[in-house]
């Protein structure tokens, strides 16, 4: 009964899609701002789902209609596990195991594998178009962030347990504190930026070009699901950049307002970059993550090796 808590309601499904809907909302707001406009009440994420959820859902008439219901609710599923996992070093519940850091690297690498079946089932045109490229993306940014996850490893005594690399964080110091975490921060974050399909990374979706291309024929509960993911994941990531550079959260007398500015932050940063940035083309998102990307993550791990 217990782990069923964590997954359904503590640090999983009830409380991220909480936490993620609220930091949508200020998403949406700051990029209202930016542009001059209102922007919405701070319900909206939550009346969106809950609009969709009363909507019919109209499945493709040639497509693999099984798949590409099941395809949304493994993107959530995973979702939420990878939450449990990230968040329990958090709250200091003696969860977790040793190498649940790779463990979460495979799940939140899920919700877009599971984007792609799900449109590669549907026989759309674009929808197919749509999982093409998020494809090729995904095979460019996830080698970048399989090294920045290596190099953080390294820096950490070798530790690939979340706990403990939060542990010698706060004994040594936060990893974003020094020049090969500073690079390996800004690498991540345009990674994240990726895996979340925000600009300049909406390539799959790119409405203007392809009608929301790999979620072009979904619709009703199925969609809600989609958007509710999204929501978990832009938490979810944040969090796990949050543990990985700045030391985690803590929760108890003022640190609980530190907690809350670090998350506030990262997300501050990927809205920012949405919002300043131009849709790239594959080919130009490719050769960043293949080229650059990953050049500089190879600079950080060998300042690493001189302790820098």
């Amino acid at each position: 009964m217990e782990d069923i808590f964590y997954i359904l309601v503590f640090p999983g499904l009830l409380f991220s899609c909480l936490a993620g809907g609220i930091l949508s909302w200020f998403d949406r707001k700051v990029s209202a701002w930016v542009q001059f406009r209102k922007g919405p009440p701070l319900m909206q994420p939550f009346y969106d789902i809950g609009k969709l959820m009363g909507k019919e859902i109209i499945l493709p008439k040639y497509g693999q209609k099984l798949t590409f219901l099941i395809a949304p609710v493994l993107a959530l599923c995973a979702a939420v596990a990878s939450s449990v996992l990230i968040l329990t070093p958090f709250f200091s519940i003696k969860s977790g195991f040793t190498g649940d850091i790779i463990v979460v690297f495979y799940l939140i690498a899920i919700p877009s594998i599971a984007y792609m079946i799900g449109a590669l089932s549907s026989a759309n045109p674009m929808a197919i178009i749509g999982a093409s490229r998020e494809m090729k993306l995904m095979l460019s940014y996830e080698l970048a962030f399989l090294l920045i996850i290596g190099s953080l490893i390294y820096k950490s005594g070798m530790s690939i347990r979340l706990s403990e690399i939060i542990e010698y964080q706060s004994i040594h110091g936060v990893f974003a504190g020094s020049i090969s975490g500073i690079i390996l921060f800004l690498a991540a974050l345009f990674c994240i930026q990726a895996k979340l399909g925000f600009v300049p990374f909406d390539i799959s979706e790119a409405e203007s070009e392809i009608t929301a291309g790999i979620f072009i024929e979904y619709s009703g509960a199925a969609y809600s699901l989609i958007k509710l993911t999204k929501y978990i994941m832009l938490f979810v990531l944040s969090a796990l950049m949050v543990l990985l550079f700045l030391g985690g959260l803590t929760w108890s007398g003022a640190g609980i307002v530190w907690s809350v500015l670090k998350l506030i932050l990262i997300v501050l940063l990927i809205t920012l970059i949405r919002n300043t940035n131009p849709r790239v083309r594959l080919d130009q998102a490719m050769h960043f993550f293949f080229i650059w990307v990953n050049l500089f993550v190879i600079a950080a791990f060998i300042l690493e090796l001189f302790g820098i």
